[in-house]
């Protein structure tokens, strides 16, 4: 696994044409392969996002943990006939927050876990607390000792867990848990985005009981065992966004192919809303010039509202629209870290402490600066900028499509993090990027 520091040269200014193929569901598949440790027996997946750093983590992880693992092209192939060790390295628990989702299968198969404490993009402060009480609620006794947490149980049994939050990784960690606890556990509040679904659906294969309520209510029944499962990972709606705005605010045409619209509906309802075009086919969605964009009041929430991974995006198409535009972020409190940078290329945004255009959020009164104000149209210059964070940063890749002369942007493991190839894609596309 290589995990490096190179940058993107990006000459900008140009519409962006062509078609581009979303991959597989980084939010997925990490969670997937996570889930086959709960068996003994080998799992398949197709569409994965293989050069994804962050499934490559994952996959030495699992490596190390006693998975046997090969990737072929958009295959992965995994069986854990053995859990060598109960101790995830704590150099790992600073590259992403996967670490923490390994609880269920090294709890059910050992007993025991010391898990680092996670790190991951410094987007708020995604507190694991949520995880913990479900964990503790299941009958794991959790202790911290030099950042680690220290897991140990005799044997998980159902509960009822009632999450303050939506949190999605916390609903997975429980559903993970959960599915050979002895008993029923209900999870109450929990997050329904497709990436869960997709995990209820590769478990169920396996042969859990899990059944979805309408109010937001997760059912699971425990069983003895489970086994082995094909599976095929739901394209990356992220990705699919990314690709759309991309080509919007460069006003070209830009085909997504296996872009989703059931994944899509609040995304492609405020891409309506500020005036671009698409056209839903059979295998994508096709999004396209056709005029000047509209400023609009946005605000992120969780499924089905709009997606905190799309704002960063959509903000810069917010720079080209006529007006006024006002963004609210309601899940991350720092998620607007990024704007410093936007504005070395000559981005007018003005971010604010208070909760602007919607209702007051968990972070009303709080000095948090999670609203923003974009003027627009803004033509953007080129600049030389660094990425905080995997949304940023395709963000920037964006911003310096549309921007005119040499854009540089540092910090490429980042984006390299959840998108195959980015570099590759956006010239198949016609922009003029190169990775030095």
């Amino acid at each position: 696994m290589e995990i490096n520091n190179s940058r993107f040269l990006i000459n900008g200014g140009k519409p962006l044409f062509g078609s581009v193929k979303v991959s597989g569901a980084k939010n997925s598949a990490t969670k997937l392969v996570v889930a086959s440790l709960l068996t003994e027996q080998a799992c398949e997946f197709t569409n994965s996002p293989n050069k994804i750093n962050d499934l490559m983590i994952t996959g030495k992880l699992c490596e190390h943990l006693g998975s046997e693992l090969k990737m072929e092209n958009d295959r992965l192939f995994i069986s854990t006939p053995e859990i060598v060790t109960t101790s995830i390295p704590e150099n790992y628990g600073s590259l992403n927050r996967i670490s923490i989702l390994f609880a269920g299968p090294l709890l059910h198969r050992k007993g025991y876990a010391e898990i680092p404490i996670p790190g991951g993009c410094r987007i708020g402060s995604r507190p694991v607390n949520f995880h913990l009480d479900g964990l503790k609620a299941l009958g794991c006794h959790v202790e911290v000792k030099d950042n680690y947490y220290i897991l140990k149980t005799d044997g998980l049994k159902g509960t009822n867990v009632n999450l303050d939050y939506p949190s999605v990784g916390a609903t997975e960690n429980i559903l993970i848990a959960a599915t050979m606890a002895q008993g029923r556990t209900t999870i109450c509040n929990a997050a329904v985005e497709p990436e869960i679904m997709d995990l209820v659906k590769f478990l169920q294969k396996m042969g859990a009981i899990i059944e979805i309520s309408t109010d937001r209510k997760i059912t699971i029944e425990g069983v003895n065992k489970l086994y082995g499962a094909s599976h095929y990972i739901i394209p990356d709606r992220n990705q699919a966004a990314s690709f759309a705005v991309a080509g919007l605010a460069s006003k070209g045409d830009v085909y997504v192919e296996n872009a989703i619209q059931d994944d899509l509906i609040t995304f492609l309802n405020t891409v309506r809303k500020v005036g671009g075009k698409f056209e839903v086919k059979d295998r994508g969605i096709r999004f396209y010039y056709d005029g000047p964009f509209n400023s609009i009041a946005l605000e992120t929430n969780v499924h089905p509202g709009f997606m905190t991974d799309w704002q960063q995006p959509f903000v810069i198409l917010l720079t080209q629209a006529n007006g006024i535009s006002i963004v609210h972020e309601t899940v991350y409190e720092k998620r607007f870290g990024y704007v410093n940078e936007l504005k070395k290329m000559g981005a007018e945004i003005e971010l604010y402490n208070t909760c602007l255009g919607g209702m007051n959020c968990r972070f009303a009164n709080q000095d948090y600066f999670h609203s923003a104000v974009v003027k627009g149209p803004t033509e953007l210059h080129a600049a030389e900028i660094s990425v905080p964070d995997l949304r940023a940063g395709i963000s920037y890749l964006i911003a310096g499509v549309i921007a005119k002369g040499e854009t540089v942007v540092n910090g490429a493991m980042y984006i390299d993090r959840g998108y195959e190839d980015i570099d590759s894609k956006l010239r198949d596309l016609g922009a003029v990027i190169v990775r030095l």
